[in-house]
């Protein structure tokens, strides 16, 4: 499991004040109004930033950090990612788990037999779907239903599946 849960990205500066333009990577961007730190990912090392103040603009998060006072500050970050650690998440409902938990799972049936690896979740807004890379090389998209994925485990790394008819060739 990571260590860090993205919740944004830094886009741009806003105004000469060293505040930050952030594109939210999270469901719930209000989270941003609790926080009170996070952790900015320079690519060499990790940082921590103490969050002043919060303001929303169109899609966009503007946070104005203590540790930055410039726009030539910012836009040395431009692109890096801003973490949270595990304990600053969103807690999750029964049943509810974080993509980056997900990538990288075997996929097996409920047969018992090895079906592939999780590669990618699409939120399609009426129920995920999830990216499955056979063994075959061909990838096979199983719909997020309880007719479907039986069980997630993390802790065995495993996603049990029914393969419905129609869903492989």
């Amino acid at each position: 499991m990571e260590k860090y849960l993205r919740v944004g990205v830094i886009s741009s500066s806003h105004g000469v004040r060293g505040e930050a333009k952030v594109f939210p990577t999270t469901d719930d961007v209000q989270r941003f109004k609790k926080l009170k730190t996070c952790i900015l990912d320079t690519g060499r090392e990790y940082k921590e930033l103490h969050i002043e103040s919060v303001k929303f603009f169109k899609q966009m998060v503007i946070l104005k950090f203590k540790e930055i006072a410039s726009i030539d500050e910012v836009m040395q970050y431009k692109g890096k990612d801003l973490l949270v650690t595990r304990d600053q998440a969103v807690k999750l409902e029964e049943n509810e788990y974080f993509i980056c938990d997900l990538i990288g799972l075997k996929v097996v049936t409920d047969e018992g037999e090895d079906f592939g690896i999780l590669t990618d979740v699409i939120q399609t807004g009426a129920n995920d779907v999830y990216a499955v890379k056979c063994p075959n090389g061909k990838e096979v998209l199983l719909p997020v239903i309880d007719e479907c994925i039986l069980d997630v485990d993390l802790e065995r790394q495993q996603v049990t599946a029914h393969i419905m008819p129609g869903l492989v060739d």
